[in-house]
Protein backbone atom coordinates (compact mmCIF):
# COMPACT_ATOMS: atom_id res chain seq x y z
CA UNK A 1 0.00 0.00 0.00
CA UNK A 2 1.10 3.89 -0.89
CA UNK A 3 -0.43 6.45 -0.13
CA UNK A 4 0.56 10.52 -1.18
CA UNK A 5 -1.79 13.41 0.07
CA UNK A 6 -2.00 15.69 -2.76
CA UNK A 7 -3.57 19.57 -3.21
CA UNK A 8 -3.16 22.21 -0.24
CA UNK A 9 -6.22 24.41 0.87
CA UNK A 10 -8.55 21.34 -0.56
CA UNK A 11 -6.25 18.16 0.18
CA UNK A 12 -7.62 15.03 -1.08
CA UNK A 13 -5.32 11.12 0.00
CA UNK A 14 -5.20 9.03 -2.58
CA UNK A 15 -4.66 5.17 -1.70
CA UNK A 16 -2.66 2.81 -4.11
CA UNK A 17 -3.58 -0.48 -3.41
CA UNK A 18 -1.95 -3.83 -4.26
CA UNK A 19 -4.36 -6.64 -4.83
CA UNK A 20 -6.40 -7.89 -2.10
CA UNK A 21 -5.52 -5.03 0.16
CA UNK A 22 -8.06 -2.66 1.14
CA UNK A 23 -8.95 0.66 2.82
CA UNK A 24 -12.41 1.53 4.65
CA UNK A 25 -14.39 4.89 5.29
CA UNK A 26 -17.33 5.97 6.49
CA UNK A 27 -20.26 5.79 3.52
CA UNK A 28 -19.98 8.71 1.34
CA UNK A 29 -16.56 9.65 1.42
CA UNK A 30 -15.42 8.21 -1.96
CA UNK A 31 -14.20 10.81 -4.19
CA UNK A 32 -12.98 8.68 -6.93
CA UNK A 33 -11.08 5.37 -7.42
CA UNK A 34 -9.80 3.10 -10.59
CA UNK A 35 -11.60 0.15 -12.11
CA UNK A 36 -9.97 -2.66 -10.52
CA UNK A 37 -11.29 -1.14 -6.82
CA UNK A 38 -14.32 -3.42 -5.29
CA UNK A 39 -16.74 -1.69 -3.18
CA UNK A 40 -18.82 -3.54 -0.26
CA UNK A 41 -20.82 -1.54 2.08
CA UNK A 42 -21.60 -2.87 5.29
CA UNK A 43 -21.84 -2.41 9.09
CA UNK A 44 -19.11 -5.10 10.08
CA UNK A 45 -16.47 -1.95 9.93
CA UNK A 46 -14.39 0.16 12.21
CA UNK A 47 -15.89 -1.26 15.76
CA UNK A 48 -14.76 -5.06 16.25
CA UNK A 49 -17.13 -7.24 18.06
CA UNK A 50 -19.99 -7.55 15.92
CA UNK A 51 -23.11 -5.55 17.40
CA UNK A 52 -21.70 -4.13 19.66
CA UNK A 53 -19.07 -2.68 18.15
CA UNK A 54 -21.50 -1.42 16.04
CA UNK A 55 -23.13 -0.08 18.86
CA UNK A 56 -20.00 1.32 20.19
CA UNK A 57 -19.16 3.43 16.50
CA UNK A 58 -22.75 4.94 16.08
CA UNK A 59 -22.34 5.94 20.02
CA UNK A 60 -19.66 8.04 18.82
CA UNK A 61 -20.79 9.66 16.13
CA UNK A 62 -19.81 7.18 13.01
CA UNK A 63 -21.90 6.06 10.46
CA UNK A 64 -23.89 3.10 10.74
CA UNK A 65 -22.87 1.77 7.35
CA UNK A 66 -19.06 1.87 6.65
CA UNK A 67 -17.56 1.04 2.59
CA UNK A 68 -14.91 -1.01 1.80
CA UNK A 69 -12.50 -0.46 -0.99
CA UNK A 70 -10.56 -3.73 -1.96
CA UNK A 71 -7.99 -3.89 -5.18
CA UNK A 72 -9.60 -7.01 -6.54
CA UNK A 73 -7.19 -8.69 -9.54
CA UNK A 74 -5.01 -5.86 -10.31
CA UNK A 75 -3.38 -3.02 -8.53
CA UNK A 76 -5.49 0.15 -7.91
CA UNK A 77 -6.39 3.50 -6.51
CA UNK A 78 -8.54 4.81 -4.37
CA UNK A 79 -9.21 8.55 -3.21
CA UNK A 80 -10.54 10.47 -0.30
CA UNK A 81 -11.02 14.61 -0.53
CA UNK A 82 -11.53 17.23 2.36
CA UNK A 83 -15.31 18.37 2.73
CA UNK A 84 -14.03 21.77 3.59
CA UNK A 85 -10.87 23.52 3.80
CA UNK A 86 -8.44 21.83 6.02
CA UNK A 87 -5.45 19.09 6.23
CA UNK A 88 -5.57 15.36 6.27
CA UNK A 89 -3.43 13.79 8.83
CA UNK A 90 -2.93 10.38 9.26
CA UNK A 91 -1.93 8.87 12.69
CA UNK A 92 -0.28 5.17 13.20
CA UNK A 93 -2.12 2.59 16.48
CA UNK A 94 -0.68 0.12 17.63
CA UNK A 95 2.22 1.10 19.22
CA UNK A 96 1.53 3.67 21.50
CA UNK A 97 -1.64 5.28 21.86
CA UNK A 98 -5.08 5.30 20.97
CA UNK A 99 -6.55 8.81 20.14
CA UNK A 100 -9.77 10.98 20.32
CA UNK A 101 -10.76 13.16 17.28
CA UNK A 102 -13.63 15.05 16.99
CA UNK A 103 -17.22 13.49 15.59
CA UNK A 104 -16.65 14.16 11.69
CA UNK A 105 -12.81 13.94 11.87
CA UNK A 106 -12.21 10.32 10.54
CA UNK A 107 -11.75 10.12 6.85
CA UNK A 108 -10.52 6.36 5.99
CA UNK A 109 -8.52 4.03 7.59
CA UNK A 110 -6.82 0.44 7.37
CA UNK A 111 -8.71 -3.16 7.76
CA UNK A 112 -7.73 -3.39 11.98
CA UNK A 113 -8.42 0.13 13.04
CA UNK A 114 -11.71 0.70 14.98
CA UNK A 115 -13.71 3.84 16.13
CA UNK A 116 -16.04 3.99 19.00
CA UNK A 117 -17.16 6.29 21.24
CA UNK A 118 -14.79 8.44 23.28
CA UNK A 119 -16.54 11.32 25.02
CA UNK A 120 -19.81 12.50 25.12
CA UNK A 121 -21.77 15.48 26.85
CA UNK A 122 -24.86 17.64 25.97
CA UNK A 123 -24.05 21.12 25.75
CA UNK A 124 -27.22 22.59 24.08
CA UNK A 125 -28.44 21.77 20.63
CA UNK A 126 -27.91 24.98 19.35
CA UNK A 127 -23.77 24.56 19.82
CA UNK A 128 -23.61 20.99 18.80
CA UNK A 129 -26.60 19.32 17.23
CA UNK A 130 -28.93 17.38 18.84
CA UNK A 131 -26.06 14.81 20.22
CA UNK A 132 -24.26 17.36 21.63
CA UNK A 133 -20.48 17.24 22.10
CA UNK A 134 -19.10 14.23 20.85
CA UNK A 135 -15.54 12.46 20.24
CA UNK A 136 -14.75 9.11 19.01
CA UNK A 137 -11.83 6.68 20.06
CA UNK A 138 -9.78 5.56 17.10
CA UNK A 139 -7.62 2.35 18.13
CA UNK A 140 -6.71 -0.65 16.93
CA UNK A 141 -3.73 -1.40 14.62
CA UNK A 142 -2.62 0.24 11.39
CA UNK A 143 -2.89 3.92 10.06
CA UNK A 144 -6.01 6.12 10.23
CA UNK A 145 -5.95 9.19 8.19
CA UNK A 146 -8.12 12.00 10.22
CA UNK A 147 -10.01 15.57 8.48
CA UNK A 148 -9.12 18.65 10.24
CA UNK A 149 -10.49 21.71 9.19
CA UNK A 150 -8.90 24.85 8.42
CA UNK A 151 -5.32 25.38 9.03
CA UNK A 152 -3.63 22.63 11.63
CA UNK A 153 -1.86 23.74 15.21
CA UNK A 154 -0.05 21.43 17.04
CA UNK A 155 0.85 21.78 21.15
CA UNK A 156 2.89 19.40 22.71
CA UNK A 157 1.74 19.58 27.07
CA UNK A 158 4.24 18.89 29.68
CA UNK A 159 2.78 16.90 32.15
CA UNK A 160 0.39 18.96 34.24
CA UNK A 161 0.57 21.42 31.66
CA UNK A 162 -3.20 22.58 31.06
CA UNK A 163 -4.53 23.55 27.42
CA UNK A 164 -8.25 25.51 27.35
CA UNK A 165 -9.85 25.26 24.02
CA UNK A 166 -13.53 26.44 22.10
CA UNK A 167 -14.89 22.95 21.92
CA UNK A 168 -15.08 23.41 18.09
CA UNK A 169 -11.44 23.78 17.66
CA UNK A 170 -10.25 20.66 19.25
CA UNK A 171 -9.19 18.47 15.80
CA UNK A 172 -7.68 15.51 17.96
CA UNK A 173 -5.64 14.42 21.11
CA UNK A 174 -3.71 11.01 22.31
CA UNK A 175 -6.39 9.29 24.59
CA UNK A 176 -3.75 9.08 27.26
CA UNK A 177 -4.39 13.20 27.95
CA UNK A 178 -6.71 14.82 30.68
CA UNK A 179 -9.68 16.04 29.15
CA UNK A 180 -12.96 17.53 30.45
CA UNK A 181 -16.02 20.05 29.61
CA UNK A 182 -15.91 22.92 32.22
CA UNK A 183 -18.13 26.02 32.39
CA UNK A 184 -16.67 29.51 31.18
CA UNK A 185 -15.85 30.93 34.45
CA UNK A 186 -17.62 34.25 35.44
CA UNK A 187 -21.50 35.05 35.03
CA UNK A 188 -20.29 38.24 33.02
CA UNK A 189 -18.30 36.25 30.40
CA UNK A 190 -21.39 33.76 30.02
CA UNK A 191 -23.54 36.91 29.39
CA UNK A 192 -21.39 39.59 27.86
CA UNK A 193 -18.64 37.44 26.28
CA UNK A 194 -19.50 36.16 23.34
CA UNK A 195 -17.15 33.06 23.54
CA UNK A 196 -20.12 30.19 24.10
CA UNK A 197 -20.52 28.51 27.66
CA UNK A 198 -18.36 26.07 27.81
CA UNK A 199 -14.53 25.02 27.17
CA UNK A 200 -12.23 21.61 26.62
CA UNK A 201 -9.42 21.73 29.03
CA UNK A 202 -6.81 19.38 27.78
CA UNK A 203 -4.03 17.84 30.28
CA UNK A 204 -0.85 16.77 29.71
CA UNK A 205 1.57 14.75 28.69
CA UNK A 206 0.43 14.70 25.35
CA UNK A 207 0.07 16.04 21.83
CA UNK A 208 -3.32 17.79 20.31
CA UNK A 209 -4.14 19.42 17.15
CA UNK A 210 -6.26 22.12 16.89
CA UNK A 211 -8.41 23.08 14.14
CA UNK A 212 -8.83 26.82 12.99
CA UNK A 213 -12.25 26.42 11.37
CA UNK A 214 -14.89 24.54 13.45
CA UNK A 215 -17.92 23.39 11.15
CA UNK A 216 -20.36 24.93 13.43
CA UNK A 217 -18.84 28.43 13.21
CA UNK A 218 -18.40 28.37 9.48
CA UNK A 219 -21.91 27.35 9.32
CA UNK A 220 -22.75 30.01 11.34
CA UNK A 221 -21.20 32.61 9.60
CA UNK A 222 -22.88 31.70 6.38
CA UNK A 223 -26.11 31.52 7.64
CA UNK A 224 -25.75 35.48 8.30
CA UNK A 225 -26.06 36.02 5.02
CA UNK A 226 -28.74 34.02 4.05
CA UNK A 227 -31.99 35.55 2.67
CA UNK A 228 -34.85 35.17 5.78
CA UNK A 229 -38.44 35.61 6.21
CA UNK A 230 -40.40 35.88 8.74
CA UNK A 231 -36.82 35.19 10.91
CA UNK A 232 -36.34 32.10 8.87
CA UNK A 233 -34.41 31.27 6.33
CA UNK A 234 -36.02 31.69 3.09
CA UNK A 235 -37.25 28.25 1.55
CA UNK A 236 -35.08 28.28 -1.47
CA UNK A 237 -36.67 29.51 -4.77
CA UNK A 238 -35.95 28.96 -7.86
CA UNK A 239 -32.38 27.68 -9.10
CA UNK A 240 -30.18 29.99 -7.79
CA UNK A 241 -31.97 29.26 -4.15
CA UNK A 242 -32.08 25.48 -4.51
CA UNK A 243 -28.25 25.99 -5.14
CA UNK A 244 -27.25 28.07 -2.33
CA UNK A 245 -30.19 25.77 0.18
CA UNK A 246 -27.77 22.70 -1.43
CA UNK A 247 -24.69 23.91 -0.38
CA UNK A 248 -25.10 25.35 2.86
CA UNK A 249 -27.57 22.09 3.83
CA UNK A 250 -24.46 19.85 2.73
CA UNK A 251 -22.26 21.97 4.98
CA UNK A 252 -24.52 22.07 8.07
CA UNK A 253 -25.56 18.23 7.95
CA UNK A 254 -22.36 17.06 7.53
CA UNK A 255 -20.85 19.78 10.63
CA UNK A 256 -22.26 19.75 13.55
Amino acid sequence: MKTQILGTTMPVLEVELDPNESVYSESGELSWMTGSIQMTTHTQMGGGGGLFGVIKRVAGGGSLFMTEYRAMQYPGAVSFATKVPGHIVPIQLGQGPEYMVHRHGFLCATPQVTIGVGFQQSLGAGIFGGDGFLLQRVGGQGTAWLELSGELIQKNLAPGETLRVHPGHVGAFQASMGFQITMVPGIKNMIFGGDGLFLAVLQGPGTVWLQTLPISRLAHQIGEYLPRQEGRPMAAGGAGGALLGGIVGSILRGGE
